[in-house]
């Protein structure tokens, strides 16, 4: 079951990705980035209310517990690492093409993993270096890719940004592992719909704080912000993408490693809509970097099952 989930979830991320690009296009970052967290605050605080003054979610995946600063502080730090992700990925996205963003992001198993072996003091086996090996290989040859479209990977701040992101999501990962597992095994153990729904309404606070303070005193001079519809449909998608995210984690047996490598086949999705949609160029150099990603992602899988 965490298994189909997980496949779910990638499958929305992809698309989240994708309306993301086109919600982008000649736009104003940071008010898209805002409206984003609160449609997705929206889609959640009637689960929060109903949970708090009604029976009605009691036993159903919907319910969200409640809880004081000792959980919430928790969910707080969350906030602050998925936004200040959310943020360099949104800038980097913007500037850059879907078929170079999203096979960068697919390396965040590898940066999980190499988390892992740094904070955790776990230890690589065979198959897991081979895919960390290929991983790299991969972005190498990418950057020759990027070359191509006048992108230089060492200079280019946009590319720095989207590392920057995926190196955050790596790191939300981790923390995503620490939040769920039980006490018992040395975990926070809080409920996934408390951290799912109260860590978008932290954001969407941080988001309008931001957007007063450094967009609209300079919006007259920056990129105008312009309305499209594609923006409710990131917030709809990646809403279920990290529903179904969390789900699987919450079941037993599920594997924080195997999940997360899962849910970067998103690139797959992304890279059909960005030529397809998008139309971006290099296509046939950048499906070889793409399948040497997910060849490194099987390798990956298999020296975690």
């Amino acid at each position: 079951m965490w298994l189909i989930l997980a496949f779910m979830s990638a499958a929305l991320l992809g698309c989240y990705d994708s309306f993301k690009k086109e919600a982008l296009h000649k736009n104003a970052v940071l008010p898209v980035l805002f409206l984003n967290t609160l449609f997705s605050s929206l889609i959640f605080l009637p689960f929060i209310v109903l949970s708090a003054t009604t029976q009605t979610l009691d036993d159903t995946v919907f319910y969200v517990a409640s809880g004081g600063w000792d959980e919430h502080k928790y969910v707080l730090l969350k906030a602050l690492i998925v936004l200040s992700s959310w943020v360099l990925g949104y800038f980097g996205m913007k500037h850059l093409p879907l078929t170079i963003v999203g096979p960068i992001n697919a390396t965040r198993p590898v940066m999980v993993l190499v988390g892992a072996l740094l904070v955790f003091g776990e230890r690589l086996n065979g198959w897991q270096w081979a895919g960390v090996a290929l991983a790299v290989l991969s972005f190498l040859m990418l950057s020759r890719s990027g070359k191509k479209e006048g992108i230089d990977f060492k200079h280019d701040h946009w590319i720095w940004m989207i590392v920057g992101a995926a190196a955050l999501g790596a790191i939300s990962g981790l923390y995503d592992k620490y939040l769920m597992a039980p006490v018992e095994s040395g975990g926070v153990g809080l409920n996934r719909m408390l951290v799912q729904s109260w860590y978008n309404i932290y954001q969407c606070f941080m988001m309008l704080a931001m957007l007063l303070l450094l967009w609209w005193p300079k919006h007259k001079e920056t990129t105008p912000f312009r309305w499209h519809w594609s923006i409710i449909f990131v917030s709809l998608f990646l809403s279920t993408a990290d529903f179904m995210y969390f789900y699987s984690l919450s079941l037993p047996d599920a594997m924080i490693s195997i999940v997360s490598m899962i849910r970067r086949g998103s690139v797959v999705v992304s890279f059909l809509f960005g030529a397809a949609f998008f139309h971006e160029k290099n296509l046939r150099a950048k499906a070889v970097d793409l399948a040497l990603v997910l060849l490194g992602m099987i390798f990956l899988a298999i020296g975690s099952a």
